[in-house]
């Protein structure tokens, strides 16, 4: 049987976090009322799979150490994706795309789970939620570098606007000066956006999925050995918690939130699709109360709702 082509219908990139640029998928006018309704069904299962991310990282650590839990979460991704490319028979990657796909598993696939990880290991999930929710706002902007679009006025207000209750936020609870988490937390927001902006530019030439699966396959030949350095050096105690995180960021978060993700993109726009994804912060700060037992302050939820406000209105403005 003839391998299938790698370069399909474009999609978005999105791991966890945000919405890379990239054309829209099909318009919801031309989809059927059920089909758009299980398309919005789907993308709002991708959303939930996205937010449950940071408290399922705070249970693997729970009994794995932070570069345990980063390269093994990767290798068992890496693992369904390299199945599901393999049982579909798709072709590898043309060499030009090599160096992007690099870019997106930097960023994507180590960078931003790696960093957030360490961060984790001293900030709350909420805390987390709240800096990070500026990752759409952070994407937007490196892609307008990258890409040389020119946001409007509007867009770039509302961007800064979000940045400035942020760093409000982040310098309030803190104490007045930034911690390591903090900087490990911007640190993620800048290579995960860059890792997203890349994978939108090859979301036009093949399937979002695609992209992040053969991102995680690339990044085998360092994962490996990093999680068998990693596991030598950092104790393992598996208990419920620690499993169920690590399977979460793994399967759930990494790569089959993606699947249902990008299916739901295809439904019904990336438009529409993006205004669920709005919501992720504020469904972790949920999360994070309900699983971890956490205590949330007056302004991270506030703050969290400003970003979403934010978002929104960069998301409308013309650019």
């Amino acid at each position: 049987m003839r391998a299938k082509s790698s370069a399909t219908a474009p999609s978005g990139i999105a791991v966890g976090g945000a919405t890379a640029p990239a054309a829209d998928g099909p318009s919801a006018g031309s989809q059927s009322a059920g089909g758009r309704s299980f398309g919005t069904l789907q993308a709002a299962l991708g959303v939930v799979a996205f937010s449950l991310t940071f408290p399922a990282t705070a249970w693997g650590l729970e009994g794995f150490g932070p570069w345990s839990l980063i390269a093994v979460r990767s290798i068992l991704a890496a693992a369904i994706a390299g199945t599901c490319l393999l049982l579909l028979r798709v072709a590898p990657p043309e060499r030009r795309h090599r160096a992007g796909l690099a870019v997106v598993g930097a960023g994507v696939v180590l960078g931003f789970p790696l960093l957030t990880t360490l961060a984790l290991q001293t900030s709350t999930t909420a805390h987390a939620a709240v800096v990070v929710g500026l990752l759409p706002l952070t994407t937007a902007l490196l892609s307008a570098l990258r890409i040389g679009t020119r946001p409007s006025r509007t867009f770039w207000i509302a961007a800064l606007a979000g940045a400035a209750a942020v760093i409000a936020f982040t310098v309030q609870q803190s104490g007045g000066a930034l911690t390591s988490a903090d900087a490990y937390l911007f640190g993620a927001l800048l290579v995960c956006a860059a890792g997203y902006t890349e994978g939108g530019r090859l979301a036009r030439v093949m399937p979002g999925w695609q992209v992040i699966g053969w991102a995680l396959v690339l990044c085998l030949p360092l994962t490996v050995p990093m999680a068998a350095v990693a596991l030598a050096y950092e104790p393992v105690h598996l208990t419920a918690h620690s499993v169920a995180g690590m399977l979460w960021v793994a399967a759930g978060s990494q790569f089959l939130g993606l699947v249902v993700w990008y299916r739901g993109m295809a439904a019904i726009g990336i438009p529409k699709a993006s205004q669920l994804q709005l919501a992720q912060p504020l469904l972790t700060l949920v999360w994070s109360v309900l699983l971890l037992g956490e205590h949330l302050t007056v302004a991270a939820p506030l703050t969290a709702a400003a970003v979403l406000v934010c978002i929104a209105v960069t998301q409308r403005s013309r650019g």
